[in-house]
């Protein structure tokens, strides 16, 4: 059995560490990529004849030039999210089956996106300022207690930040169009029209996918109908929010606060309003997994070659069909 790493040299450190890196060993051959690149000629020579390929964050795409270097490869186990780079309707025609690591990034994107909407119900960053600059007061505090937290987007992220909330005294209410009211209010969450999540969020952490759908879905309009003195969080995609509409309400104080850790462009241009602003919190795109963290990605996609290998169901794959409304 060969495993082919479709990872160059910058990323197979970052998500795959010795102690898992043994384990592929004890399956069969493993064919590491010794260059910087990662390029299709590269991939093609890696891939010649395996029946598992990892790939990554700068994998090339599944071409039919690259599968046709391996007729027995049976799955792809993808070290990062979105899979879009890496699949094609050639991998999926000929059976080849892919999973994603996003569930992995998704845990802790769900935990940053708790912390942040602890941390700024609480005021926490603009107390921080006060207090360093000799103030000491409680302005602006407010207990996870009695508010409303709305949720765009229901996937694994959302979901899961839904989860997190529950032992807190809090209403939670979501939108997803492809998400049921019974299958949200099996974690207690009530499902809600787009137009009622802004009018009756206090804090609105956004989780949804980057399609055209859902490009500025928080706007002037949106933003107008929300709260006064209300909290938003994106650690989804920066896209969903028309910045240039954020700032207007940062500036007018129709928002408390924001908490980006993801903004359009990324990173913001040095002379982004976004960035003198002292009720936006910026973070530099961390809340997936970050560190350390990134070394789970490699851990799941071993544990999926052991379930691929014991005929056991394969965590996070991506069927074909769902291509269109995932991230």
């Amino acid at each position: 059995m060969k495993i082919a790493m479709l990872l160059d040299q910058i990323v197979f450190p970052q998500v795959i560490n010795p102690k898992t890196l043994e384990k592929f060993h004890a399956l069969g051959e493993v064919s590491i990529n010794q260059t910087q690149g990662n390029d299709v000629d590269n991939a093609m020579s890696l891939i010649e004849g395996a029946d598992f390929a990892v790939t990554s964050w700068g994998s090339p795409a599944m071409t039919k030039e690259i599968l046709d270097k391996c007729p027995n490869l049976k799955l792809i186990v993808h070290a990062a999210g979105s899979v879009k780079s890496i699949v094609t309707d050639e991998m999926y025609a000929r059976g080849i089956r892919i999973v994603s690591a996003a569930q992995v990034l998704s845990t802790g994107v769900s935990e940053t996106a708790l912390g942040l909407t602890i941390a700024s119900v609480k005021n926490f960053f603009a107390l921080n300022a006060e207090t360093h600059a000799g103030g000491w007061s409680h302005d602006g505090i407010t207990e996870m207690y009695d508010i409303t937290i709305g949720i765009i987007g229901f996937g694994l992220a959302g979901k899961h930040y839904a989860e997190l909330l529950q032992p807190f005294a809090v209403d939670v209410i979501a939108y997803d169009p492809g998400v049921s009211a019974e299958a949200m209010a099996e974690i207690g969450v009530k499902k809600a029209t787009l137009e009622e999540v802004f009018a009756q969020s206090d804090v609105l952490s956004l989780h949804a996918p980057e399609l055209p759908s859902t490009r500025h879905i928080v706007n002037r309009e949106t933003l107008a109908s929300m709260k006064d003195g209300a909290i938003l969080i994106n650690t989804a995609r920066g896209s969903l929010v028309d910045e240039e509409a954020l700032v207007e309400a940062l500036e007018n104080g129709k928002l408390k606060c924001a908490c980006l850790d993801v903004t359009d462009p990324e990173p913001p241009v040095a002379d982004s309003p976004l960035r003198k602003l002292p009720n936006c919190i910026l973070t530099p795109h961390l809340a997936g997994q970050a560190a350390n963290g990134l070394k789970k990605l490699g851990d799941h996609c071993y544990q999926q070659i052991i379930n691929y290998l014991e005929g056991k169901p394969l965590s996070g794959e991506i069927r074909q069909e769902s291509l269109s409304t995932i991230a």
